[in-house]
């Protein structure tokens, strides 16, 4: 019985601990997710330039937008990672592979045409010019990002 007892307690502390880690990673993520977002808008504000009176109408429409995006990027990664565990591509049949580019072709053409919206919707808010600068912006602020994260991994 105290064998019994020993391999519960072995077989129940590492799952214990892989719970308590990964709560505390995700709070973690949240938080940083959250400086990076306060990060971008100030970034991204600055960029522009936005006046108050357009920063109170660009704000909800960006992110209602980058919300929306970020859905769509994630179905997209789930339909992705649900097939490619180790040997399933292998396995899909033709039939099952052409299923799974039509869906991702359906997720791609939706964040296109979500961009789309988002820019006209934004027409009415900010000049055609910070728009350009808006996407300069997004893009300066993801490639400064990704460099500070290989650095860390590297440093």
């Amino acid at each position: 019985n105290k064998k019994n007892n020993f391999m519960k307690t072995k077989i129940i502390y590492p799952i214990v601990f892989l719970l308590i880690s990964t709560l505390s990673f995700s709070q973690g993520f949240r938080e940083k997710k959250e400086k990076v977002k306060a990060l971008k808008m100030a970034y991204i504000t600055e960029q522009l330039n936005l006046t108050t009176e357009e920063a109170q109408k660009f704000w909800p429409i960006y992110n209602a937008f980058d919300e929306k995006q970020s859905e769509l990027r994630h179905e997209k990664m789930r339909a992705i990672l649900n097939r490619f565990e180790p040997g399933s591509v292998e396995k899909l049949s033709e039939k099952d592979a052409s299923s799974l580019l039509i869906q991702i072709e359906t997720i791609e053409e939706n964040i296109f045409n979500l961009r789309k919206k988002f820019i006209r919707d934004l027409q009415g808010v900010i000049s055609a010019k910070k728009i350009i600068k808006l996407k300069k912006a997004e893009d300066d602020f993801n490639r400064t990002l990704l460099k500070q994260i290989k650095d860390r991994r590297r440093g």
